[in-house]
């Protein structure tokens, strides 16, 4: 993949979910738009845990979880690969994650 390769403004919104009474985008779903892990992501959020306050960042319930699912209405598994429950960002978090993340699309 380019590193010069532009993201649609569809791209993204597909992206975007709304939880808890919020557009969120997931953790995975950053991971792939910054053009790293996403468990490399998880770190750096724990890292920097006190740069995310509840109104920047969540991880989703179980129940969160399984919504998110019907959303996208794709399962061939139970959990469609995920071993925990993802990280969901507002607005804010995703400016903050972008600040803490080390790749060349973040910065």
């Amino acid at each position: 993949m380019s590193q010069n390769l532009i993201i649609s403004e569809e791209t993204i919104s597909n992206r975007i979910y709304f939880i808890r009474n919020q557009k969120v985008m997931l953790d995975r779903d950053l991971a792939l738009l910054y053009g790293i892990e996403t468990k490399r992501l998880k770190e750096q959020v724990k890292r920097n845990i006190s740069r995310f306050p509840s109104d920047f960042m969540f991880e989703l319930s179980k129940d969160e979880f399984a919504n998110w699912r019907t959303q996208i209405a794709t399962s061939n598994s139970d959990k469609m690969g995920l071993r925990h429950a993802p990280m969901a960002f507002t607005e804010h978090g995703v400016l903050i994650l972008s600040s803490v993340l080390n790749s060349d699309k973040a910065i």
